[in-house]
């Protein structure tokens, strides 16, 4: 039985896997000689960037031209999301990840006093706050005392005890949560997610799209993450059973479910919910980005 449950959540993790929007490409600036007093390391969102072509996409409207002693780095990695593209979605991430991690230790190391802060949209909020997740538990380049703030727009691991900014949200990111949380970057860590985007607020009964958000996260397997690979398969397993067992997910597996949750994505979409944090409503007549860039402006000068 739990064979044919693998079999059919390997099917359900093809069907829904993430497609994410297409931003505007720029060239990333060059290191800068001396020591910032803070340093902004922004991850892009897929098919914002890519090794070939570096792109800022939407992060741009946060990071770009910040008063003060303040440089930017933008990451540029495959953001891709289908391994027809060259790389599978999980290698496309770490790619990001350990590209940003080598930006942080590079200053950090050279650099006493600059602090730090961490931004990322979509594929790149997923890839940020997994490398905030590791500073703030104090497996990081840098001590988490010099993160001044984390930014994730779309986080695809959203879990629901994150700090939300703007309205609430039900559900959460279909990659599932990060089992440690942020640690002592709790609370610098701020996320933003817009009602009705699959990616950052996936229903909570939604166990089709669970399965698909936890197989693209393990897509480019870390041997020495296998433990929390078995951690995070049983907690999805232990909730599909409380919620209705098998019987559940194989009404959510079937060729009938399958055909409407093509139209429910299809609809998602078209609907341009994931692409609309550049003037979604958070407050105060803040958007994500605005919100952000208030928040550097106010750590540069405190």
């Amino acid at each position: 039985m739990f064979s044919r449950w693998k079999n059919t959540a390997a099917c359900a993790a093809a069907m829904v896997t993430a497609v994410l929007p297409v931003g505007t490409a720029s060239t990333a600036q060059a290191a800068p000689q001396h020591c910032p007093e803070m340093y902004v390391v922004a991850i892009p969102g897929t098919w914002e960037t890519s090794n070939t072509d570096p792109g800022k996409g939407m992060l741009a409207e946060v990071a770009e031209d910040l008063p003060g002693d303040v440089w930017t780095d933008y990451v540029a990695y495959p953001a891709t999301a289908f391994p027809w593209e060259g790389d599978v979605y999980g290698r496309s991430k770490q790619e990001a990840i350990d590209d940003a991690r080598g930006l942080i230790t590079a200053m950090a190391q050279r650099c006493d006093t600059t602090r730090f802060a961490l931004l990322g949209y979509s594929q790149g909020a997923d890839a940020a706050g997994d490398l905030a997740a590791e500073i703030g538990t104090g497996l990081g380049a840098v001590s988490p005392n010099r993160v001044a703030l984390v930014g994730l727009i779309s986080d695809p691991r959203r879990s629901p005890t994150d700090t939300l900014i703007g309205p609430p949200v039900t559900g959460a990111g279909a990659g599932g949560p990060r089992l440690g949380g942020f640690g002592w970057l709790s609370p610098q860590t701020y996320t933003f997610c817009a009602a009705g985007d699959l990616y950052c607020a996936t229903p909570d009964g939604d166990f089709a799209a669970r399965i698909a958000g936890f197989f693209a996260q393990i897509s480019n397997p870390n041997p020495d993450l296998f433990g929390s690979y078995q951690r995070q398969a049983d907690e999805l397993i232990n909730d599909a059973l409380a919620a209705g067992g098998l019987g559940l997910l194989a009404d959510q597996l079937n060729n009938s479910a399958y055909e409407e949750r093509k139209r429910q994505i299809d609809d998602f979409l078209k609907s341009g919910i994931h692409q609309s944090y550049p003037g979604y409503a958070v407050g105060g007549g803040a958007t994500p980005l605005t919100w952000l860039r208030q928040r550097l402006i106010e750590a540069t000068r405190g």
